[in-house]
């Protein structure tokens, strides 16, 4: 079977991707969720003129002039309006967040007058609206202020409350399931024998999958038999899984068994190899690589996500790279920032796939076409910034 270009894997992958049913929940609950539908706002903010200092309540044509001496009748807080209208020759105490009463324009703020009993003298003269905040000038009800798609921020969750909804429509998380294959593996912990290593890929995957609002189940590690995967396989499916990712067992050894248990549980394989390095294997940087490229749009996808796909970034070159192959190559790399803003990226020199230490310290993958010429150190390059 032929290799299949990376961008036609992951068309492929997210072809049949639509996003998961809504569900309602409390603010408290919706942060990094996405949103189902467009929210309105149900209210006006603010609902009436409010001053934005503390000061007072004036007719701008009574304190134009420096020597206007005005008579304060009265006091305006946050939640407690003034009940009468402000007369010629009249002042009210106003504080952050007071409504305006009626006939008032304007607001002086305290540090411009000087109070001389019941009446102050104006240092500085009125002007109409200043420091007045206008009804709707944030908003209005009925305006449409946080989109369908959009995965909410801490600030689209306050600016919600506002709009006076206590609760919001999202779509349900994506729930991934994490399986690994091999009998070489033993958990974190243990003492490994001859020939086993430590398993360390679920925990990179199920993180990942967490930070893009997925829900995970740890299936542990199945043994490298048929019956072992299919076991595996099956508690993803009794666990409600939307998203099966298996670590290991993925390529053309005699040991290999995933691609047949999936087939003996009726899974169609869309497709097998992808024409990429580092390769879909069970290796700790191939497994995240390709859980970071195909996984994660797949989560936002299935999340109801506007944006799926990864931004890529332009940078130079820390080092030359000799020519590429028919492969497409994610190169683990360093970044840094120069003092005049150009961003640097440098592969590792080791980038082979067992490697995690250097995974951990990297910041980014510098994309390397298939067939790319030799490039020289300072050449504009492609970059996916990887998560802090």
């Amino acid at each position: 079977m032929a290799m299949m270009p990376v961008a036609d894997a992951l068309s492929a992958i997210l072809a049949g991707a639509k996003p998961l049913p809504e569900e309602t929940v409390a603010l408290d609950a919706a942060y990094h969720r996405t949103l189902a539908r467009d929210i309105a706002a149900l209210r006006t903010q603010p609902p009436q003129p409010m001053s934005a200092m503390d000061g007072y309540a004036v007719r701008a044509a009574d304190a134009s002039d420096l020597s206007a001496r005005l008579k304060v009748t009265g006091e305006v807080a946050a939640g407690r309006p003034f009940e009468r209208t402000v007369g010629a020759g009249e002042a009210v105490r106003i504080f952050t967040g007071g409504v305006i009463p009626a006939g008032a324009d304007a607001v002086i703020i305290q540090e411009d007058t000087r109070a001389e009993g019941g009446h102050i003298t104006i240092t500085e003269a009125a002007i109409a609206g200043r420091h007045i905040r206008s009804a709707g000038v944030d908003f209005r009800e009925g305006d449409v202020l946080l989109a369908a798609g959009s995965r909410l921020s801490d600030r689209a969750l306050s600016l919600a409350a506002a709009m006076n909804h206590p609760d919001l429509p999202v779509c349900r998380r994506p729930k991934v399931a994490v399986l690994a294959t091999g009998d070489e593996l033993v958990m974190p912990g243990s003492a490994p024998g001859p020939g086993q290593i430590v398993y360390s890929n679920g925990y990179a995957l199920r993180a990942l999958a967490r930070a893009e609002g997925a829900e995970t189940v740890d299936l542990g590690i199945a043994a490298d038999t048929v019956a072992a995967t299919t076991a595996g396989i099956r508690r993803a499916r009794e666990a409600g899984a939307d998203i099966l990712v298996t670590t290991g067992g993925a390529s053309v050894g005699d040991h290999d068994l995933v691609k047949q248990s999936l087939e003996a549980e009726g899974v169609d394989m869309a497709f097998w190899r992808i024409a990429m390095r580092p390769c879909i294997i069970g290796n700790p940087v191939s497994s995240y690589v390709c859980a970071y490229l195909f996984l994660v749009p797949l989560i936002r996808a299935l999340s109801g996500r506007n944006a799926v796909h990864h931004v890529r970034e332009r940078a130079l070159l820390g080092r030359d790279l000799a020519a590429n192959d028919q492969r497409e190559d994610y190169l683990r790399a360093r970044l840094e920032e120069r003092d005049d803003g150009a961003l640097i990226a440098t592969p590792v020199i080791q980038q082979d796939s067992s490697l995690l230490g250097n995974l951990a310290a990297a910041r980014a993958l510098l994309i390397r076409p298939p067939l790319a010429p030799a490039a020289a150190q300072g050449t504009s390059c492609d970059i996916l910034r990887l998560p802090e």
